[in-house]
C-alpha cells in the first residue's frame, strides 16, 4: 500500500461562527493542498472536516498517517472514545448524545479502506505543515467575515 501523510487543521471564530479547515496530503515527495469553509460552524466540526476531506481524497486503500493539532480527533481514535461511542449508541459516557455525530460517522466511513494512525502536534509550535494548514484554514474561515 502506498504510505500517505495528511495534515489537517481546523479554525473558527467566536465558535460557533464562521470557520475553515485546511489540509496537505504527502505522497512521494508530492503534495495536495485542500481548503474549505462554512459560515456558521465550530472548531471541533472544522477539525473534523480536514481529516475527512483529506481522506475522502485518496483514490485507493493506503497507509495513512493523519496529523493534527485537535485532541478531539487524535484522542478520538487513540483512546477509544469512538468504540465506547458506538457501543453505547452514539452517546458518551454522561448520557447525553456524542456531539457531531454525523461527521464522526462520515469520517469512520473514509477511514474503513484504510491503514490510518492519528498523530497529535502542538498547534501554533513550528511545525511546517501544521503551520500550512492553519493558514488555509484561516484564509477560509476569513472569507465569510
Amino acid at each position: 500500500m502506498k504510505k500517505v501523510n495528511i495534515y489537517s487543521d481546523g479554525a473558527c471564530s467566536k465558535n460557533p461562527g464562521p470557520g475553515g479547515y485546511g489540509v496537505v496530503l504527502e505522497f512521494n515527495g508530492k503534495e495536495l493542498q485542500l481548503s474549505g469553509g462554512e459560515e456558521n460552524t465550530t472548531n471541533n466540526r472544522m477539525e473534523l472536516m480536514g481529516v475527512i476531506v483529506g481522506l475522502e481524497a485518496l483514490k485507493e486503500p493506503c497507509d495513512v498517517t493523519v496529523t493534527t493539532d485537535s485532541k478531539y480527533v487524535t484522542d478520538a481514535f487513540n483512546k477509544g472514545w469512538l468504540d465506547s461511542w458506538q457501543k453505547k449508541s452514539w452517546k458518551k459516557s454522561d448520557g447525553k448524545p456524542v456531539l457531531n455525530q454525523e461527521l464522526w460517522q462520515r469520517l469512520l466511513n473514509a477511514i474503513s479502506n484504510h491503514n490510518v494512525k492519528f498523530v497529535h502536534v502542538l498547534g501554533h509550535n513550528g511545525h511546517e505543515y501544521n503551520e500550512r494548514c492553519d493558514k488555509l484554514a484561516v484564509s477560509e474561515r476569513d472569507k465569510f467575515k
